[in-house]
């Protein structure tokens, strides 16, 4: 079995997490014939292919709502910030002058600028914004729900057979709630491990192991012969559920075209990579298009880290402009494809930034009220819903759950709202429980 380790670090909670992706060989032939009769199955007939797909951008750590969407250019200094408001294309509508490039598409952009939860610590709100439930503690971090982008696979999965459902660009978030739980190791994201902007991009996880070559892997007899005993290895191991499912579709990505080529971002016009910026948030949005264009239903781009608690000032110069510009060019490109319609786009992190600046010219945690930037897929560009008090203390209207903008998602989506899975238990769960759509919103 292969282990690809990823970085461990520490945030300001104190929190070190190391990633582990474990890549067994595949158990081919046990199942897999029946998973491809199953997808050619619903894929017959004459019902036109739902093409609906999710793209994030995930601002680990929380992004300042007053510096970028939701300013308050009339509060004092202390709270207002450092940056200037300016108009955008949307009659009425300011945001920070970080952000120039979405000012020109804020007629296909929308925000909630009422988002409300009540925990200010980075893990347990991490996996209220990316389940809709609140469930860890730092005393028990393990996650409890599965994350919306599981869901999503669970629901729709790739709407071409050989992609992978969902992805995570470079890798996903440390705290590990961007996985499956109950609904199964098949529906964990697919990492890419590599940062798309790199000269040498490639993905480690689409790699045969040493020996293998396509041609290898095309022969069933020989694959089986190769992996019998790794085979009795894995059956004593907890990773027998979903293996059969998931490994098996890993090994027929590998083999297949249509994934590679997906991830070959270097087949790109070297003019639109430049549109969409030559660093990490453009070229994984860039990526992003790819993927979701070729078949896969929910792209998570963990863009980094926005803990800004000192100088936030130089902390968002180094984060805004390249999102900024990665955000407009993806909902340009998708416009210019006529894909727009068919992909949400959504923008958030585990909470916003204090109204007001601390001693140390930075912003603390704050999830009293925040905002989150949604666009594409039926949603409504231009709209701004729900406002903040004064100086963005609180919700002044239209209080927003996290559950609610989830469901806002899986309704632009198509997923009934009514869907319920079974957790490790065998309980029905539903998947937004209380949570209702924002059809302002639609």
């Amino acid at each position: 079995m292969l282990s690809l380790t990823g970085s461990a670090y520490k945030n300001c909670d104190g929190f070190t997490r190391r990633n582990f992706l474990q890549v067994g060989a595949p158990l081919l032939g046990l199942g897999l014939s029946d998973i491809l009769r199953s997808e050619s199955e619903a894929k017959n007939g004459d019902t036109p292919v739902n093409r609906k797909s999710l793209i994030v951008f995930w601002t680990h750590g929380g992004m300042s709502q007053q510096d970028t969407y939701d300013m308050k250019p009339d509060s004092p200094p202390e709270y207002r910030g450092m940056y200037q408001p300016i108009q955008t294309t949307q009659s009425g509508v300011i945001v920070s002058e970080r952000f120039p490039m979405q000012a020109k598409v804020m007629d296909l952009l929308a925000q909630v600028r009422s988002v409300h939860h009540e925990n200010g610590i980075h893990a347990p709100s991490a996996h209220w914004m990316q389940t809709g439930f609140f469930g860890p503690t730092l005393a028990r971090i393990a996650a409890q729900r599965p994350s919306f982008g599981s869901v999503v696979s669970r629901a729709m999965g790739p709407w071409q057979r050989q992609m992978p459902a969902y992805v995570t660009v470079p890798k996903s978030e440390a705290f590990g709630y961007q996985g499956s739980v109950y609904l199964g190791k098949s529906h964990n994201p697919f990492e890419v491990g590599g940062n798309p902007n790199a000269k040498d991009f490639k993905v480690p996880n689409l790699s045969l192991p040493g020996g293998l070559t396509v041609k290898n892997v095309q022969s069933r007899r020989f694959l089986l012969g190769k992996f019998d005993t790794l085979r009795r290895d894995i059956d004593t191991t907890e990773v027998m559920d979903g293996l059969d499912t998931f490994k098996a579709r890993a090994m027929e990505m590998i083999a297949g075209e249509r994934v590679r080529k997906a991830f070959d971002i270097s087949q790109e016009d070297p003019k639109l990579r430049d549109r969409y910026g030559r660093h990490q948030y453009g070229q994984s949005a860039l990526l992003a298009r790819r993927l979701v264009e070729a078949g896969t239903r929910c792209v998570t781009i963990n863009t980094g880290y926005w803990d800004h608690h000192d100088e936030i000032e130089k902390g968002l110069e180094e984060h805004l402009p390249p999102l900024d510009r990665a955000i407009w060019a993806l909902v340009d490109d998708l416009k210019q494809r006529g894909m727009l319609d068919d992909v949400v786009i959504y923008c958030s992190g585990e909470f916003g930034r204090t109204p007001l600046m601390n001693g140390h010219a930075g912003r603390d945690h704050w999830s009293n009220c925040f905002t989150v930037m949604l666009a594409g897929g039926g949603i409504q560009g231009g709209r701004v819903v729900g406002a903040s008090e004064k100086h963005g203390g609180g919700v002044k209207e239209r209080l927003a759950t996290p559950l609610d903008v989830i469901a806002t998602i899986y309704h632009a989506l198509g997923i009934p709202l009514d869907t319920h899975y079974e957790d490790s238990t065998g309980r029905p769960v539903s998947i937004v429980d209380a949570g209702r759509p924002i059809l302002e919103l639609m």
